[in-house]
């Protein structure tokens, strides 16, 4: 049976790979990325993370500070803070799939930050 929260990280990778030239695959040991040209800007997963969690890192340049007092989100310390990585964490309790619009909008942002200017020009201009 799937869980919510696993139905939220198939529906946000396939949203990311609708965007233009991204791929989907393996990050570390225990985490799946969105790429664009090589360069991750979604990482989902996290060590030994039950089904029904799920924690997802996206950069957010221009509304990270805006989003820290989002229940759902953990303090980025140390290099994710200085770069504007934003971890949202969804326990077994939490409403995953009502903050999917959000998380595609987050994706959507990331991805314009991390993608070569051409490409974030056409995500962002669309």
């Amino acid at each position: 049976m799937t869980t919510p929260h696993q139905s939220a990280e198939a529906e946000l990778i396939a949203y990311g790979l609708t965007l233009p030239e991204t791929e989907a695959g393996l990050g570390w040991a225990f985490t799946r990325v969105v790429r664009v040209r090589g360069k991750m800007f979604v990482i989902l997963g996290d060590k030994a993370q039950p089904k029904n969690e799920l924690t997802i890192i996206v950069k957010l340049p221009i509304s990270f500070e805006m989003v820290q007092e989002l229940y759902f989100v953990r303090e980025s310390r140390g290099w994710y803070r200085q770069h504007d990585w934003v971890i949202a964490h969804f326990g077994p309790d939490d409403d995953i799939l009502a903050e999917l619009p959000t998380l595609k909008a987050w994706m959507k942002q990331s991805y314009v930050a991390m993608a070569p200017k051409t490409l974030g020009r056409q995500v962002s201009e669309a």
